[in-house]
């Protein structure tokens, strides 16, 4: 097992929903603009701090190479994930991610050959829109819909960490 790190403490909230409509005219993601609030550095994780508007960043959203289908994005200012139903089987749910401020592509690999699913509210958020894709009968009835997903502190950010290291 892998040393487990530290991790900062955590609190979600929504600051944001938006449409984003891809220039192919087919591609239709839902945007969770995130905050997490709290942490020592706010213009790295609130939209407010960062420099970057939310118009701004959809603006260089329809730029970034890849960002196509549907399904949902979940924007953060240092991190932006888009989650889409998967072309070759639409039950299964596709993530890639960019960095918010250079659209570069980020790697979601990590230790042990796993990958970056989600963190808490995009875990939240995926749940709620998966519960939608699955309900609805139409792309146009999925796109209507918008999670209420507001607001998540997570109470504890050290417990895997006392876990492991108690015997």
């Amino acid at each position: 097992m892998q040393p487990i790190k530290p991790c900062n403490t955590y609190h979600a909230k929504i600051s944001g929903r938006d449409l984003f409509r891809g220039k192919d005219g087919k591609t239709a993601l839902k945007v969770y603009f995130v905050d997490i609030v709290g942490r020592p550095d706010p213009s790295r994780t609130v939209w407010a701090a960062c420099g970057l508007t939310q118009e701004a960043f959809l603006e260089a959203l329809g730029e970034a190479k890849g960002v196509e289908g549907i399904g949902f994005i979940t924007a953060f200012p240092h991190i932006t994930k888009v989650f889409r139903f998967g072309p070759e089987n639409e039950i299964c749910m596709n993530v890639r991610a960019w960095d918010t401020q250079t659209m570069a592509p980020i790697d979601l690999a990590r230790s042990q050959d796993y990958v970056e699913f989600a963190c808490l509210a995009e875990a939240a958020l995926a749940a709620d829109e998966f519960a939608c894709w699955a309900g609805c009968s139409t792309v146009e009835e999925y796109l209507a819909y918008r999670s209420d997903y507001a607001d998540g502190p997570i109470s504890c950010h050290s417990k895997l960490l006392t876990y492991w290291e108690n015997d």
